[in-house]
């Protein structure tokens, strides 16, 4: 390999265009998945704008805005108006999410309609699955995420996501799916999701903040690889289409370990706290936030991911625009 003076890698980024056209990894708004929290009441967010909640009769202005901006896919969350012990909400078929879903369906039929399959925003006690003798039972809950993610497609949902983390989830779903005759239903598997400290602005955006103690015995331990590949694996055998990393950004070695051992579609979830930071020190004048945002979203993609669940989603439509 020539070294310099005559190999000189300045010469092809010393102009914006020269840059532009030697690019490896670009930023396509088709590939962003923007979150949506649909609640009985709309609850404004100032300093995170986009986990603020709306309501349904909301959802016809936002579903027109974001396809006004070619944002064309979004993953909904669901605030009820009531808690019990088993998340009954979550299967209803006049809940949140489910009448969400019709009113999307109706107004915006170009979108594609993902929803998080979980019992936490649903259960009085805020965790993934049904309680029992202090702890999240496995097997029982298996069959309470199934019919959840029945009662989305149902509805209307393109894909369900599970993102409980409970073991043996996404062959119960692709089970109840395929005899309810909804066998072209895809599955996102939060295969790869971690115990995080970055979850807490989507816990309040979501009201899902477990009552007592946390979800580590059943969340994955973030010092774990060669275990998030092992989800990854179990869950493509048991059915999953599209298999997902969050968080991102303390994960993009993670996502890049999967890319590399899966020849499979891989999204990645750029999390609320991930946001929460780079809006916090914008807001301080720390730093620039479109700047920071787009080198967060870009190496999300360098590390391997095709598809990115972002806050953000709206604004890259119109950074890029």
């Amino acid at each position: 390999m020539a070294t310099f003076p005559v190999t000189r890698l300045r010469r092809l980024r010393r102009t914006a265009a020269m840059r532009s056209l030697a690019r490896e990894t670009r930023l396509d708004v088709a590939d962003f998945v923007f979150p949506l929290f649909v609640g009985p009441e709309a609850a404004p967010n100032e300093a995170l704008p986009a986990l603020g909640r709306l309501t349904v009769g909301d959802l016809a202005r936002e579903g027109e805005q974001l396809l006004a901006l070619g944002v064309s896919a979004v993953l909904l969350f669901g605030i009820p108006e009531a808690k019990d012990g088993e998340g009954s909400g979550a299967w209803d078929d006049d809940g949140i999410v489910q009448r969400a879903l019709r009113e999307l369906r109706r107004t915006s039929p170009e979108l594609v309609l993902l929803t998080d399959v979980c019992l936490c925003e649903y259960t009085s006690h805020g965790h993934c699955g049904v309680v029992r003798d202090g702890g999240v039972d496995n097997d029982e809950s298996l069959e309470l995420l199934a019919r959840t993610a029945v009662s989305h497609a149902e509805a209307g949902a393109d894909a369900v996501c599970p993102s409980d983390m409970m073991d043996g989830r996404v062959g119960a779903i692709r089970e109840a799916l395929d005899d309810r005759g909804l066998e072209s239903t895809p599955i996102v598997a939060y295969s790869a999701k971690y115990a995080s400290a970055f979850y807490g602005p989507f816990r309040e955006a979501a009201d899902s903040a477990p009552a007592f103690g946390d979800r580590r015995g059943y969340q994955m331990d973030p010092a774990n690889v060669r275990e998030a590949l092992r989800e990854c694996e179990l869950d493509l055998a048991e059915g999953a289409d599209v298999l997902m990393v969050k968080p991102a950004l303390p994960n993009l070695d993670v996502i890049r370990a999967v890319r590399e051992r899966l020849d499979v579609p891989l999204a990645a979830y750029n999390v609320s706290g991930e946001y929460a930071m780079v809006k916090a020190a914008a807001a301080r004048g720390w730093l620039d936030e479109r700047t920071a945002a787009l080198e967060c979203l870009t190496a999300i993609k360098r590390a391997g991911a095709d598809i990115v669940v972002s806050y953000w989603a709206k604004d890259v439509a119109r950074w890029s625009s």
